[in-house]
């Protein structure tokens, strides 16, 4: 075994389908080339990610490990073992940053309980790049994730973290399935305080970017078509 353990790379990924070097820093590039081990959520679509970045890299050289919802425990355990022979290997998101609102957060955290060293790359994270460009509190704010699919819960959630923006002068940021976008910008307008301020910030980084904020009364007259864009929602009552 080797004396000097290998790292995990968080490697983020873009947010779409625009050139990788257009959003993503040449350090990427560089670590990409160097490592043949990855813990992956698709393969198929992490495969086409490295080709992107490296054409000329040995593809089937790649060891690829599949992290998704059909992952044991037992098997996550197992992923980082190569690290303990001083190989490195690098964790890919879908899309953007690994371990943010990702399960990624679970290799990373196993990394730390075998003291292995963790680094975090620089790439897109469309949370906080809505964030930046909302208007709204970057002091403090929270990711809740997707909200109730049902009507009574979802209009309870959304009262409530209205009510924490306004005590707490916080950001509430959340996210939805793409194709019921247009459906949580009408429980937005509808439930919201007509002058909560409401965020909609749809395919960040890529030619059809879209970012707005409004009040949720201003929101009603919306003509934009945000059905089927992978979407950040930020809502703030001041």
């Amino acid at each position: 075994m080797s004396n000097t353990k290998g790292k995990l790379y968080l490697i983020p990924t873009r947010l779409g389908d625009n050139p990788p070097l257009e959003v993503l820093p040449i350090s990427i590039k560089k670590i990409v080339e160097d490592i043949d081990f990855y813990i992956v959520e698709n393969e198929k679509t992490a495969r086409r990610f490295i080709k992107r970045i490296s054409p000329g890299k040995s593809q089937p050289s790649l060891k690829l490990q599949v992290l998704n919802k059909y992952t044991t425990e037992a098997e996550r355990n197992t992923f980082l073992n190569p690290c303990l022979e001083g190989v490195s290997i690098g964790l890919l998101s879908e899309a953007g940053c690994p371990a943010i609102a990702d399960p990624g957060a679970d290799i990373a955290a196993l990394a730390h309980q075998m003291d292995i060293k963790v680094v975090p790359l620089v790439g897109p994270s469309s949370i906080l790049l809505a964030l930046m460009a909302s208007g709204m509190n970057g002091q403090s704010f929270t990711f809740n994730g997707y909200l109730p699919i049902d009507k009574t819960e979802r209009k309870a959630k959304l009262k409530t973290l209205e009510r924490l923006s306004s005590d707490h002068n916080q950001s509430q940021i959340f996210i939805e399935t793409p194709y019921r976008n247009m459906k949580m910008l009408e429980d937005l307008t509808s439930i919201l305080h007509p002058s909560t301020r409401v965020c909609v910030a749809c395919d960040l980084t890529l030619p059809s970017e879209f970012i707005k904020t409004k009040t949720a009364n201003d929101w009603k007259h919306n003509k934009e078509d945000l059905q089927k864009r992978p979407a950040i929602f930020i809502i703030q009552k001041d």
